[in-house]
């Protein structure tokens, strides 16, 4: 497998932060790989709005070494494996996330990832499917089980149930039981969401959220499960006492503490045990990830528009190859 794989690649990085057009694309060398580490060529990678944020200028840590390719999850085909690699091996279909990777993203047509953060895709997706939902099906499921730790029979409300992560928590939560109360963008939106089996939708740009949350579960919801921030104070209003609020780091405005309320901030992560956790779910719950729209990585800039024109319903993706 080795023979085959170039010595350089073409990558969609950035020189300096700004605006999308920043974003071009680049030939850069294949990432070589270490002992623990897995070279995925890469078929599809995810676009999310952290993406476009490390793009503007905001850096996770430390300083940047440019040019930075971005992108934080995809899929693709492992090509070669490191010597102390037991789980993945040359030829194995693989998702990832990586989260700063040292190595580069994956808004490229190969990436170097430490092999616990990679995982054989679950076998109700496809490669397309996959690459749009490692990032989001982690931070989703992460959310139900281990932030907000749901229970069957519980209420909860899934607020920005119509984006990429809520797509995938609003399914997640009716796996374990729970009846979904969820808030989407827009009639198309709010279509979306109730096909994908919420109890009840409304329209979080103009509808009366607590009102309706109110008449979903008059003693009080359980939980609220956050992916945006805007009106999130009406979801909260809808709580029993006792209730309690999760949502991943990022959400902006953050919930503000509150007597009586527990408020937790998560983040997605990554690894051999999550990847399993995660494709179990993923194929108990039949689970759809909805794909909102595909660029081709010459087009990563255009994605990135996209993406900042807001209104997106489930994952943009980059077709690699």
């Amino acid at each position: 497998m080795g023979a085959r794989i170039p010595k350089t690649m073409r990558a969609a990085a950035i020189d300096r932060f700004g605006g999308p057009e920043v974003l071009t694309l680049h030939e850069l060398p294949v990432p070589e790989i270490d002992t623990n580490e897995v070279l995925i060529k890469l078929h599809t990678s995810g676009v999310g709005p952290w993406d476009a944020d490390i793009r503007g200028g905001w850096w996770p840590e430390g300083r940047p070494k440019f040019p930075v390719v971005l992108g934080t999850d995809g899929s693709g085909t492992v090509v070669a494996s490191g010597s102390r690699v037991r789980r993945l091996k040359a030829g194995e279909k693989v998702y990832s996330y990586v989260w700063n990777n040292p190595k580069g993203g994956f808004y490229a047509e190969y990436v170097a990832v430490p092999a616990e953060k990679a995982a054989p895709i679950p076998k109700h997706l496809d490669l397309r499917q996959a690459g749009g939902c490692a990032t989001t099906g982690l931070t989703a499921l992460q959310g139900v089980d281990n932030a907000l730790k749901l229970k069957r029979g519980e209420t909860v409300i899934v607020h920005g149930a119509s984006g990429g992560v809520g797509t995938l928590a609003a399914q997640f939560a009716k796996l374990r039981g729970a009846r979904v109360f969820a808030t989407a963008s827009g009639k198309d939106g709010v279509a979306l969401v109730r096909k994908l089996g919420a109890d009840m939708v409304v329209d979080g740009t103009h509808d009366d959220i607590t009102g309706a949350a109110r008449s979903f579960a008059p003693a009080g919801v359980d939980a609220v499960l956050a992916f945006a921030g805007k009106r999130l104070t009406e979801c909260i209003e809808a709580l029993r006492p006792g209730g309690r609020v999760a949502y991943p780091n990022g959400v902006e405005p953050a919930p503000r503490k509150r007597s009586g309320i527990k408020i937790v901030a998560y983040d997605g992560i990554s690894g051999a045990r999550e990847f399993e956790r995660l494709n179990s779910a993923v194929d108990a719950a039949k689970l759809r990830v909805p794909i909102a729209a595909v660029f081709p990585l010459t087009q990563a800039a255009k994605a990135h528009q996209r993406v900042e024109a807001g209104h997106v319903l489930g994952k943009i993706v980059l077709s690699i190859r």
